[in-house]
């Protein structure tokens, strides 16, 4: 009888001089992987993962301390924080909160500036060809849209009334191919004042305030507002 309790001594005071950890509750034991460098506080096998007892408690070793629980690493957090989590400071072992990335600044919507330039500042009666008027309007739409962010210009010619539908629809879409050329001549990339259109004479400005005049002269003149290619700039600052 004394022999036994002899036997059981040796073996607590064998079990103290490799020390278990504080108990803690486990709702499940899971292995723990200790990166394996320095002085590991818990016994590891040959996997680097923490022997455990039945009771889910960490075997310490000779090296333990509170501070060798808290800095040795078992993966994102120190090893104490599975084995000793009532020891390590709380913080050690909570992942920490990402800032909130900023909002993405709103693209800037792209704006519309719409200019009609002038019939009798672009083309004569009959004619595809700038007028030295029309080619200064066109320098100064050019400047302004290298201030851009340029998307695309857009050129719709149009003619007066005289003359048949069929005709004046092919004069129209020369204007505006008139415009396009000069525009790409002054540095706008071709492929952004591809889009041109002819209206023919479908979309009159002049209304029927030259319906009573009867004079061909004046009135082409009164029809020249009608002879224009309206350009229209697409683009952002």
């Amino acid at each position: 009888m004394i022999k036994q309790t002899k036997k059981q001594m040796f073996m607590l005071a064998a079990i103290a001089s490799i020390g278990l950890s504080a108990p803690s509750a486990y709702a499940q034991v899971k292995d723990v992987v200790v990166d394996g460098k320095g002085e590991i506080p818990y016994v590891i096998d040959a996997r680097n993962v923490v022997a455990r007892s039945g009771t889910g408690l960490c075997w310490r070793t000779g090296y333990w301390s509170p501070a060798a629980a808290s800095t040795a690493m078992a993966g994102q957090f120190p090893v104490g924080c599975e084995c000793d989590s009532d020891i390590v400071a709380k913080d050690k072992c909570v992942a920490p909160v990402a800032a909130a990335k900023p909002a993405p600044a709103p693209a800037p919507k792209p704006t519309a500036d719409k200019i009609k330039l002038a019939a009798d500042a672009l083309f004569d009666f009959d004619k595809a060809t700038l007028k030295p008027e029309g080619r200064a309007k066109l320098d100064d739409l050019a400047a302004k849209s290298k201030q851009l962010k340029l998307e695309v210009i857009l050129a719709v010619g149009h003619t007066d009334r005289l003359g048949s539908d069929a005709y004046n629809q092919k004069l129209s879409e020369r204007r505006a191919a008139a415009v396009k050329t000069y525009l790409v001549s002054k540095g706008v990339e071709a492929n952004r004042a591809t889009y041109t259109e002819g209206k023919g004479e479908k979309q009159p400005v002049t209304g029927n305030k030259c319906d009573n005049v009867k004079n061909r002269k004046a009135l082409i003149e009164c029809l020249q507002p009608d002879r224009r290619v309206e350009v229209e700039v697409i683009g952002s600052k």
